[in-house]
């Protein structure tokens, strides 16, 4: 399997997901290219402390979101997958409906015709049945719909142990090893059960 994988940042709230995405893939022997929306670029300068060259730098390749030519919007370029990490409802409704007016939707559209892992971890709420029928279009086409939804088994004791936890799940579907949560133990429940009797 080709050892690159596509990091897109929309421009919903929670840009920081993609930005640790891409902190932790600086440690592996994984090539990142990377996508960011113009939203995205704004979103990571109001919700973050990073800038946007840093955020760039981060990745092996970082591409335009108008670069509709660049390799990721070709399936000839082969990667192990694409996460789109925050996804905005507009990112998602232009996979679901295969609108590829710019590189993010046209390289998300490109895993999904290759049959390659999508992640979206799509950033909304309250949903109305608009929203749940793209969700359900995307996943009947193939993405994994990742939303950055928390846990509280493992004891989080900072917004930083939230976002590895969200992250962590997303490099679980890649298949990617990571040690960013503490994994599920049932014998802390058996325990717990003990006690209770």
């Amino acid at each position: 399997m080709t050892k690159r994988l596509i990091v897109g940042i929309a421009g919903a709230s929670g840009v920081i997901y993609g930005v640790r995405m891409l902190e932790i893939l600086q440690h592996t022997d994984i090539e990142t290219h990377l996508i960011i929306s113009e939203a995205g670029k704004l979103n990571i300068r109001i919700e973050t402390s990073y800038d946007v060259d840093t955020v760039l730098s981060m990745a092996d390749v970082a591409y335009t979101n108008k670069d509709i030519a660049a390799s990721v919007a070709s399936g000839s370029f082969q990667t192990m997958g694409m996460v789109i990490a925050p996804c905005t409802v507009k990112t998602l409704s232009g996979i679901a409906n295969s609108y590829n007016e710019n590189l993010l939707i046209r390289a998300a559209d490109v895993q999904l015709k290759e049959k390659r892992k999508l992640a979206l971890m799509f950033r909304e709420t309250p949903l109305h049945t608009g929203h749940l029928r793209l969700l359900t279009q995307a996943a009947d086409m193939g993405a994994h719909i990742v939303p950055p939804v928390p846990a509280f088994y493992h004891h989080p004791k900072t917004i930083d142990d939230i976002i590895n936890q969200s992250v962590g799940k997303v490099m679980d579907y890649m298949g990617i090893a990571h040690n960013l949560f503490k994994r599920w133990d049932n014998s802390e429940l058996e325990k717990l059960k003990s006690e209770l009797n």
